[in-house]
């Protein structure tokens, strides 16, 4: 539960990385979520057996980890964290896809490896850009520009609420736990009463401690609008940033430029 307490909370660093003043930084959120979407339905709309197309697309994220200074070892890890759910909707498609589709040496390789090793660099492209997006943007921008962009306020605050829940959540999971394992006195183990019992203490706490987080926020001002820091002004910067990136993933979508380089280059072997 510590460990699941760690990687919940470590998530929070990203709206602390979020405060940089880096070139990427910036940018206005609503270009960077525009891009980042434009990069995700053009990941997610390859065919199953693609591979080689995908590569490229490895780019983007790269650059806006490097221009964003972030650490690539702490997205490495928060991406790894949600890898099962992943892994879980690809691990049969080797079983039900047993059809030979290449071959490497002596080794055939079936079109389930295949689209499932599709699946796993789709969700790590996608799931690395999300997280790159809150770390070079935030979360509190990330939704104010979907409610700048015209999705319904509400949406907008229920969705940064959903995030900070999450957080309340895992801390009254480690204090529940915390408190089971002073009182066990060593001994390890969750019967269906203990664990039962915990998972509604665990969610009473939560929802009394979120109704006075709510209460405090009332009394801060709070009057459901999300407010920056800084304004969200689009200029000549945003605009080269959304186009020139979003052109660059049209073409990679439409050409797949490694195997065009790769036929070249065997076309100059032979």
């Amino acid at each position: 539960m510590a460990r699941i307490e760690t990687s919940f909370l470590d998530i929070g660093y990203l709206d602390t990385l979020s405060g940089q003043n880096t070139s990427v930084h910036r940018l206005d959120p609503r270009t960077k979520l525009l891009t980042t979407l434009v990069f995700i339905v053009c990941v997610i709309s390859f065919d199953k057996y693609q591979i080689s197309g995908l590569v490229p697309f490895a780019l983007y994220p790269a650059v806006l980890m490097t221009m964003g200074n972030l650490p690539p070892g702490f997205i490495f890890e928060k991406t790894l964290l949600a890898a099962p759910f992943a892994l879980f909707i690809g691990i049969f498609n080797p079983l039900m896809d047993r059809a030979i589709l290449m071959h490497l040496g002596p080794v055939g390789i079936s079109g389930g490896w295949i689209s499932f090793a599709s699946i796993m660099l789709r969700f790590a492209l996608t799931a690395s850009t999300a997280l790159i997006l809150i770390g070079v943007t935030g979360f509190n921008s990330v939704c104010m520009a979907i409610e700048k962009m015209g999705a319904p306020r509400i949406f907008a605050v229920q969705l940064l609420f959903l995030y900070r829940y999450i957080f309340v959540l895992a801390d009254e999971a480690s204090r529940v736990s915390r408190a089971r394992a002073l009182r066990a006195c060593g001994s390890k183990g969750f019967g269906i009463k203990i664990f039962a019992s915990m998972i509604g203490q665990m969610l009473l706490r939560t929802l009394d401690r979120a109704k006075r987080i709510h209460l405090a926020m009332r009394c801060r001002g709070f009057d459901g609008e999300i407010r920056i820091l800084h304004p969200m002004k689009a200029g000549g910067r945003d605009v080269c940033f959304l186009l020139g990136w979003s052109s660059f993933f049209v073409v990679m979508r439409l050409w797949n430029i490694p195997q065009i380089l790769g036929s070249l280059v065997l076309e100059l072997v032979k």
